[in-house]
């Protein structure tokens, strides 16, 4: 009997093996916690300065964060243990946070009868909970070789803390050495929390800072802190940081805790900010603080709750970093942080150098303290001042003219909302809040002022000189070499910068300029990490120095400040966003389904972003045509079988009248290639596949109730895991009515200063229904969790279907794939793209007992297996770059275990690349990850496309290729190498993007063509002629699986094209035109860049659009730059050769007004 070796890795192995070169000692003690080792290190210098302490037993103290390798290891173990005579290590996180050296340091102690005490940390395993409250790890009791009642003792002198424990401490670690008569103390009990000092605001203090308190007024912080870093007097930083505050008027209580999670310290503290009634709260503990019922004394005071930032790395690596922060404090020091609903803030301060492995204290970081001061300071003000002197800002974004076309029409836009709707429902809010927001609004007016009337001159050239002397040189510095001196800006005229803005009372509305300068585009899609230009930095300058806004709300999905160049958290005062910002409080009302991008605007602006509501939805239905399909489709059902020769009529005339209408062609029928049964049944799906296709009925309004709500509640009930009715049904549409003012109450506590509770991220017609209701601080998931245990399931059957698809479809079974992967959709999902790429490769995760965090994988025998391997490569989003560092690196030691199998080349073809390969040559050749530079986003297609700035689909998959060369895992971390992404597409079988959720599709944004189209035509430009999948998981349990051609065709018949669709855009006037033109914009961007005609969907939509009475005129009179929009990219279109219409009419709409262009005419316009 032979048995099947499945073989481990573990996430430890991605780490870089290194040799500490730490000398043995008698007494050797490792701790993941820097406070353990700095105490120890005091005690023993204050031992050594004491006669009456006697000889002294050497010390080695080493980080457990610089043992994670399994070679550091063994050659710490082989060397720096050589002479120990006790060993001592304390983990936080229990026997998996360690668990290869624990086993193996256990091994070694035994052998060479050395005693070794292993100690939980307070936060340990599944028995966390009890340990917290002086309990034992039984695991770690087990393998500990040490008299059990010592290690009880030696557990509560390190968890007690102090100069006295720690000494105590010591001195019984000697005596298990050997070295010294154990003294038989005990620990002394210390308080476990309380208030460490207050700060008292300064008296006469200067208020010529801004932001600074009203005359007059002062305010009131809790700053919340470990005690370990007390007692090791680490707290030096957040001294600094309350020094600050009290500089400004705010004093500050510090209160030391062991954590927050304790209930009688939660309580504790609770009642201190009942009793203090505190403005803000300054969290400096790390994870989140919610318990299971999702209470945190963190919200206990209903005020802001600021997350402070101090990353144990040393300031030169976060200097490096594009990043900004490790992979684990960015979870404990940011993910996790938000599920309490904080703000972020700037680092205050960095672990001094030292030798590897040695503890090392925290340093202060002046320039992080004054910046977070100051973003504290701004929420502060806010805080303080009455509705009716409050400065409001609401910035729209702006969508790009197309082509030669300034105005396309998309002023203002945002994912999913009636941006112009909205700004009217909003000042109704602040209205009645008693802000001084001027005479009511009315849509008309406000789409006048800020769409059709020329730009307000807002700021002198000399005014801005003046401000931008104040700002960090290396910024302007690069903005000056990027687009030139201010005076060459386009947005000048006579001395001014010219905006479009609309003022009333206290209240603006300005219109975000675009990042760059639309004559020279080249610059952003040639260099993504350029700098915004001069406008872009003046509208900023104008709003805070000029306008003096004292908050700043960002209407709608998304704008472009949180994308500018810089860190992706922990921002240096130098990274765009952050120069920018200063320290104005943002707001950033954001679709609920989109957690991705608003933990970017989180993280980068230290934006509050406030969920609201999708759109509401309905089913497509069938166009008129397809209805007489549907009706004869019956009629052929009844009469087969009953009456063989009408049947046989029926049939034809119904396959007859498909491929007339193209219809026949969407479903996937291929001439001579099926029997007409075949060729029935695939019709018939096709046309159930459109027909049931969800679609959005309009479009969503800020602190609006959603109209057709039962439709909604619907579809969520519907996506449900297990089906729902009376009271859960009840209780899905009470959420749903629920949203409309939860997102009132929401904008306006955060513009008050006051807590806004957080919420999860995610698509309600999911099945999310905890998502709901909207209107809180949106949070996503742990990210060391993913990809979760429902994600593998749920990827299986995906990977089933896509296996079984492509082999019925080529003949060969799979092996060479490359997939796009979102870090949106990841967050939703739980990460069930990456689950499909492992299960592809032939590994499975393994996870930590209790939490669930991923801790490596198995590589599955190929005889259970029972398939060829699939050699995967990933494009990555920068957002999944910037979101998941520690999934890049499994996925890359899943590379690297997979081709080092030894197995025939026909089932694993990633080994076969591989073999005999060494060195560098090796390592190109396992490069499977792939994306745009650090830093930046993108695929560099996208202006391209949107401004007709390409000659081919040649030029535009080089153009993918260019923008996605760079790679990442194995310590790669962002080197460019196009050559290896180009051999990896030259030789690929298929392309897979997925779609998670049927609350957008792929017609919505141009950015998906860049994406999908960008990365199907990159694989053509170098001969390649793969599959092109769409991956549909809206429905997880039963997934599909269409070419992307097929996709285009169907979102054109159920949405582009679809008479209900528009009717429902039509009621938003200027927005719901501009998502006809946005659309339009997609289906070019697939046209140009798939391999498919789609003459049939261009007909569709332009009969359906400019080619339909009604509609045309709606278009010119809601929104006539959206209409001149659609007729330019309609005449690009037919011009470059991607349209070919049937209609003779087409041509006289497309020639009826200037503007063409002609900069890549092929053809002549129809006559």
């Amino acid at each position: 009997m032979h048995l099947l070796v499945r073989e481990n890795r573990s996430l430890d192995e991605q780490e870089q093996a290194e040799d500490l070169g730490q000398p043995s000692a008698d007494v050797v003690v490792l701790s993941f916690s820097e406070s353990d080792l700095l105490s120890l290190r005091a005690a023993h210098a204050a031992a050594q300065t004491d006669p009456a302490q006697g000889r002294q037993a050497s010390l080695q103290l080493t980080h457990l964060s610089r043992l994670r390798h399994p070679m550091s290891i063994d050659l710490y173990i082989d060397s720096t243990l050589e002479k120990a005579r006790c060993v001592v290590v304390r983990l936080l996180g229990g026997l998996e946070a360690w668990r290869y050296g624990v086993e193996e340091l256990a091994g070694w102690c035994r052998s060479n009868a050395v005693p070794l005490a292993l100690l939980p940390g307070e936060c340990a395993t599944t028995q966390a909970s009890a340990i917290a409250q002086g309990g034992d790890d039984t695991r770690l009791a087990e393998l500990s070789t040490v008299d059990p009642a010592a290690r009880t003792r030696l557990i509560g002198f390190f968890r007690q803390g102090g100069p006295r424990n720690m000494a105590c401490a010591l001195r019984l670690m000697e005596a298990m050495a050997g070295l010294a008569e154990d003294d038989g103390q005990h620990p002394e009990p210390l308080p476990a929390w309380g208030l460490y000092r207050t700060v008292v605001a300064r008296e006469g203090r200067s208020i010529n800072q801004d932001p600074h308190l009203p005359n007059g007024m002062t305010a009131r912080a809790i700053l919340l802190f470990y005690r370990a870093h007390l007692l090791v007097s680490d707290q030096t930083a957040l001294d600094a940081l309350a020094e600050a505050l009290a500089a400004q008027g705010c004093t500050v209580d510090m209160v030391f805790v062991p954590s927050l999670k304790g209930p009688e310290v939660a309580q504790g503290v609770a009642g201190l900010m009942a009793r203090i009634q505190p403005d803000c709260v300054l969290n400096g503990t790390v994870f989140s603080s919610r318990n299971q019922a999702g209470y945190s004394p963190l919200m206990q005071a209903g005020v802001p709750v600021f997350q402070l930032l101090q990353p144990g790395s040393t300031q030169a690596l976060w200097q490096e970093s594009a990043r900004g922060l490790s992979r684990s404090d960015l979870a404990m020091q940011t993910v996790l942080p938000e599920l309490d609903g904080s703000i972020a803030t700037f680092p205050l301060s960095f672990r001094q150098e030292v030798m590897p492995g040695q503890p090392a204290a925290r340093i202060p970081f002046a320039e992080g303290i004054a910046q977070t001061t100051a973003r504290i300071m701004g929420w502060l003000r806010l805080r303080c001042l009455p509705a009716e002197q409050r400065r409001v800002g609401l910035v729209v974004s702006d969508y790009p003219g197309a082509g030669l076309q300034q105005d396309s029409g998309h002023v203002a836009h945002a994912v999913g909302l009636d941006t112009f709707a909205s700004l009217v429902s909003i000042q109704q809010i602040l209205r009645t809040e008693g802000y001084d927001a001027g005479p009511e609004w009315q849509q008309a007016q406000l789409g006048q002022v800020l769409t059709r009337e020329l730009p307000h001159p807002v700021l002198s050239l000399a005014r801005y000189h003046a401000l931008t002397a104040g700002l960090e040189p290396a910024f302007m510095a690069s903005v000056t070499a990027a687009w030139g001196t201010p005076e060459e800006d386009p947005s000048v005229q006579n001395g001014q910068f010219c905006l479009r803005v609309y003022i009333q009372g206290q209240l603006t509305v300005a219109v975000q300029p675009d990042r760059g300068q639309a004559a020279d585009r080249k610059t952003l899609y040639h260099n993504p990490d350029s700098p915004p230009c001069h406008a872009y930095v003046a509208f900023y300058l104008w709003l805070q120095h000029v306008q003096k806004l004292d908050a700043m709300v960002h209407v709608g999905t998304h704008g472009t400040l949180e994308w500018l160049p810089g860190k992706v958290v922990a921002l240096t005062k130098a990274c765009a966003p952050a120069v920018l910002t200063g320290a104005l409080p943002v707001i950033y009302p954001f679709i609920v389904n989109n957690p991705g991008e608003a933990a970017t605007a989180k993280r980068r602006l230290g934006a509050v972003t406030l969920g609201h509501m999708t759109p509401p939805v309905m089913q497509a239905g069938l166009s008129p045509d397809m209805q007489a399909l549907e009706r004869l489709i019956d009629e052929y059902a009844e009469a087969d079988g009953l009456d063989p020769r009408r049947g046989a009529l029926l049939r034809q005339d119904i396959l007859t009248r498909a491929a007339r209408t193209g219809v026949l062609a969407e479903s996937g029928v291929r001439p001579g290639d099926e029997s007409d049964d075949e060729a029935l049944a695939r019709l018939d799906a096709y046309l159930c596949d459109v027909k049931d296709l969800q679609i959005r009925d309009g479009l969503h309004i800020f602190g609006k109730s959603a109209p057709k709500a039962e439709a909604l509640v619907e579809a969520i009930e519907q996506a449900c895991a297990t089906p729902t009715s009376g009271p859960t049904r009840q209780n899905i549409a009470q959420k749903v009515v629920d949203c409309a003012q939860a997102e009132v109450m929401g904008l306006r506590d955060a513009l008050a200063g006051r807590f806004v509770a957080a919420g999860p991220a995610g698509a309600p017609t999911r099945g999310r229904v905890d998502v709901l209701p909207t209107g809180r601080n949106l949070f996503t998931i742990d990210p060391r969790a993913l990809p979760t245990p429902s994600a593998m399931q749920l990827a299986a059957k995906m990977e089933n279907l896509l296996l079984t698809r492509h082999k019925q479809e080529h003949g060969e079974p799979l092996t060479r794939l490359v997939m796009d992967l979102w870090g949106s959709a990841s967050l939703r999902t739980g990460g069930e793209d990456m689950a499909l790429a492992l299960r592809l490769m032939g590994v499975e995760v393994t996870r930590a007992t209790g939490t669930g965090h991923v801790t490596g994988f198995e590589v599955i025998p190929l005889p259970v297996l029972d398939r060829p391997r699939v050699d995967v490569t990933l494009r990555i989003s920068g957002l999944f770059r910037d979101a998941f560092p520690d999934q890049i690196a499994l996925f890359d030691q899943v590379v690297t275990a997979v081709a080092e199998q030894d197995e025939p080349v026909e089932w694993n073809p990633l080994a076969a690349t591989v073999r005999g390969l060494a060195g560098e040559a090796r390592q190109r050749a396992t490069a499977r990850i792939f994306g745009a530079a650090s830093g930046t986003y993108g695929t560099g297609l996208e202006d391209r496309l949107h401004l007709g700035a390409w000659q081919d689909r040649q030029d535009l998959g080089a153009a993918w290729l260019e923008g996605s060369a760079w790679t990442y895992g194995g310590g790669r971390d962002g080197q460019q190498d196009a050559t290896a992404l180009a051999t990896l597409l030259s030789r690929t079988e298929a392309v897979l993007h997925v779609q998670d959720h049927a609350e957008t599709d792929m017609l919505e944004s141009p950015e998906n063509a860049a994406h999908e189209g960008g990365l199907a035509a990159a694989a053509a430009a170098l001969g390649a002629d793969p599959a092109i999948w769409h991956g549909d998981t809206a429905r997880p349990d039963t997934p599909r699986l269409r070419s992307t051609a097929q996709e285009v065709a169907r979102i054109v018949r159920g949405r582009l094209a679809n008479p209900r669709w528009i009717e429902g855009m039509q009621r938003h006037g200027y927005a719901g035109a501009a998502e006809l033109a946005r659309g339009l914009d997609a289906l070019s961007g697939f046209a140009a860049t798939l391999p498919d005609r789609f003459d049939q969907q261009f007909d569709l939509v332009f009969a359906a659009t400019l080619g339909n009475v009604a509609c045309n005129q709606f278009l010119q009179q809601a929104n006539p730059a959206a209409r001149e929009a659609m007729r330019a990219r309609f005449a690009e279109a037919w011009r470059r050769g991607l349209w070919h219409p049937r209609g003779n009419s087409v041509g006289q709409v497309l020639e009826e007004s200037p503007g063409i262009p002609t900069a890549h005419t092929e053809r002549p316009l129809p006559q």
